[in-house]
Order: C-alpha cells, then structure tokens, then sequence
C-alpha cells in the first residue's frame, strides 16, 4: 500500500475525544469528594452536600439553610498500550494517559419551605490521551484533548411532604486538540521525513448547551429515590485545521492552517438512586446510571478546501465510532462512627461503552472506594475520598494492526462544605 493511500486509510480515523482508566467512553465522574468515597452510588438521593448537584437539582429541597461546597479531585491513569505489529517488533506505549486534576463547586440557596435555587460549576466528560512522538502507529495515536466545563444554574420545588422536582440549563464550554505523527509511515521516506514529524494538527473551542431535570420520592426521612436525566449536548467546534503532509489541502499547501468545523455530542445521561438509613449508623444506597453512547456514531471535520486527493471532498477527518447504551452499577454504605466522623464505602461495575480504539482504549471497569468526612461544627465539614479503578485487559486491532491495552487508575478527592 502506498502512503498516500495508506494516510487516507489511517489518518482520517483520528478521534478529537479520548479516554481514561476512571470511566467508560470519556466520561468524567469525579464531581464531589463525598461522592467518590462511594463510587457515586445513590448520588441522586442521598443529598448529604451542595455536590449532589451534579446529580439530581429536585435533591436541593432536603437544604433548608444556604450552603456551598467546593472540591478537586486528583486522577492518576495508568494506561499502556502495546502495538504487536511495530517494525521492529511489538512496541509499548507507557502512560498515555497524564495525571489529571477535576475541580468543581456547588452552592445552593431555600427561598422558602418550598422553593430553592443553586448554582453548580463542575465537568462531567472530557480527558487526554498523549502517545510518544516516537509510536509506530502514529497516524491514529498522538494527542487527543478534550476540556469541558459546565455552568449549571437550577431551581427545585417541593410539591408536598413526598414529591420534589428540579430542573436546570447547562452552559458548556469546551475546548478541543488533536495532532498526529507519521509514524511508521516515514520509514520510506526517512530522513527527509521523520516518524515523530506531524501529519495534521486541529484545535478550537465551543459553547454547546442543554437542559437537566430529576424528582425526589420521600417515603420517610430515612427511605427517598431520586430519578434525574441530563440531555445531550450538541458541540460544534470552529477550529483551525492544519496539514503538515498535503496529503489533505494538497501538496502546495503544505503546512497551511485553514477553517474548520467538528460536530461531536456529549451523550444524554440518566440515574435512578435509591437511599435507605437502616438505623442511626448505618445506611445503604445504589444507582443505576445510563449513558446513551450509542448517540456517538462518527466525529467528522469538515471544510470547503478539505480534499484527499479528490477522494473525500470536504472532509478534513472522519472517525466512525461503534457504540452501544451502556449501565453502571453501584452500591454503597455509609457509617456514622461519631457525631463528627462518617465513614463510607462503595463498589462501581463501569460497563464498556464502545470498541475499543487507541484514541478511545475503552473497557468494562471496577471501582473500589472509601471515604470519610469530618464535621468540624455545626457549619465547617470536611470530606475525603478515594478509589482505585480497575479495567479489564482488552486486545482490539485498528488499520489492520493488532493491539493490547491495561489501565487502572488511584483517584483522590477532598472536599469542604460550609452551611451559613
């Protein structure tokens, strides 16, 4: 196969998303410290802290003073990818996966006995893969970057002693990067064309914008569900393609930067939780939570001076995906040792959401957790949470090349509250 034809076969399957070992597609879940030291279960019932925003905007009847929280998460992947088909036999990619720090803040504020509103800043998909300049298969490896952040203002009524609901409006701003090497490609062409040389580059930024709504069942004050759903996010990037190869613009625009415009969704998501206080110490919860994957089908740059050589007039890259709905599973328990410690745990089954590929390595995972808060007064608590994700081992091939991913991940929070 020829290189140009090569190129065309490989470079236009880049992916503008990537993924983690925390969680499946690239999802992010780290949205409270509490949260965490549960693997997240019962997060649209429990209502403990102004975190549970991110979850479900019915739980804010269960405040009845003004409060805030503010929390960071620490994630530290490991991720390697071994490529068995690599010109001098199998090669590994170490870590491509960096460290990663998830912020997010939370406040809500009663108006009344009935009605609140609250404000919640946090991010719920968007991560980095970097592979070495050096990897074989550059052409699908390389950098993938991507940044959400979302403003989620929300208001909550109590229809009666039972019913709550809530509902919300998310303000998305993300930001995107992708480049991608020659590769084993530049072996015939070496030197006057390195492996570690760039193939194309494209980054830009958007505003995407959607809507969350959840209710609140109380049976008693020790039994509540929550339900919440939060719809899809259309992102429509406008950014700056650029070809370093001519393979794309053609070869008198070599290294030229041109407009360029990517769609790419953040998928619809839904939670039913449930959260039962078994007497004064000790409490169960669970959730059952959906993402809509199969609304990812395809990421497709396009432009007017986009060509291929005439084969794919108007597109910059294209990267079909393959992806189903998935669930993930989780139970936890929470232990009220003392008036001012709580301990809790939880155990997550994160099931697979797409075929793996080297910019999405996905896989089913397993998350297992702790955490404890202090309540240092009647308004200052402090929480803590970790957890340690394991993904399967997965064998996947791409361009005809045959490839095994490992990944785990360690996952640290901290969190502080404060009730006025």
């Amino acid at each position: 196969m020829t290189f140009k034809k090569r190129y065309i076969a490989i470079a236009i399957t880049s992916s503008m998303l990537s993924a983690e070992a925390n969680a499946a597609g690239f999802q992010v879940s780290e949205q409270s410290a509490t949260g965490l030291g549960r693997a997240f279960a019962g997060e649209a019932a429990i209502a403990d802290n102004p975190g549970v925003l991110a979850r479900n905007p019915a739980s804010m009847t269960k405040f009845d003073k003004m409060a805030i929280s503010a929390q960071g998460s620490l994630v530290l992947p490991n991720i390697d990818v071994t490529g068995h088909d690599a010109p001098n036999g199998e090669q590994t990619a170490e870590d491509v996966a960096p460290l990663a720090f998830v912020p997010s803040t939370y406040f809500v504020q009663p108006l009344n006995e009935r009605l609140s509103w609250g404000m919640s800043l946090f991010s719920n998909y968007g991560v980095t893969t970097d592979y070495p300049e050096d990897f074989y298969d550059g052409t699908s490896a390389g950098k993938t970057s991507l940044i959400t952040i979302n403003l989620n203002p929300s208001v909550a009524y109590k229809l009666n002693d039972q019913w709550s609901i809530g509902v919300g409006v998310s303000a998305v701003y993300a930001q995107a990067e992708l480049y991608r090497h020659y590769g084993k490609n530049a072996l015939p062409f070496y030197p006057t064309i390195k492996p570690s040389d760039k193939t194309i580059n494209m980054e830009g930024e958007t505003w995407g914008f959607g809507w969350n709504i959840g209710t609140l069942f109380e049976i008693d004050e020790n039994n509540r569900f929550g339900l919440a759903y939060r719809s899809q996010v259309d992102l429509d990037f406008d950014g700056d393609f650029t070809d370093y190869s001519g393979q794309v613009l053609g070869s008198n625009h070599r290294g030229s930067t041109i407009d360029a415009k990517l769609a790419a969704p953040l998928p619809a998501t839904a939670e039913f939780s449930g959260f039962h206080q078994l007497n004064n110490q000790f409490a169960l919860h669970y959730s059952i939570f959906w993402t809509q994957w199969s609304k990812f089908t395809e990421l497709k740059a396009t432009s007017n001076e986009c060509n291929f050589g005439g084969q794919l007039p108007g597109v910059c890259l294209l990267k079909e995906e393959k992806y189903d709905d998935a669930f993930r599973w989780a139970i936890g328990s929470t232990y009220n040792l003392n008036p001012q410690v709580t301990l809790r745990a939880g155990f997550a089954y994160d099931k697979q959401g797409g075929k793996a590929t080297l910019s999405i390595p996905d896989t089913d995972r397993f998350w297992y957790s702790a955490g404890a808060s202090y309540k240092y007064n009647d308004q200052l608590s402090f929480d803590l949470g970790v957890s340690y994700v394991y993904g399967k081992d997965g064998t996947f091939t791409e361009a005809g090349d045959s490839f095994t991913a490992t990944s785990d991940a360690f996952i640290g929070a901290a969190q502080v509250n404060y009730i006025f």
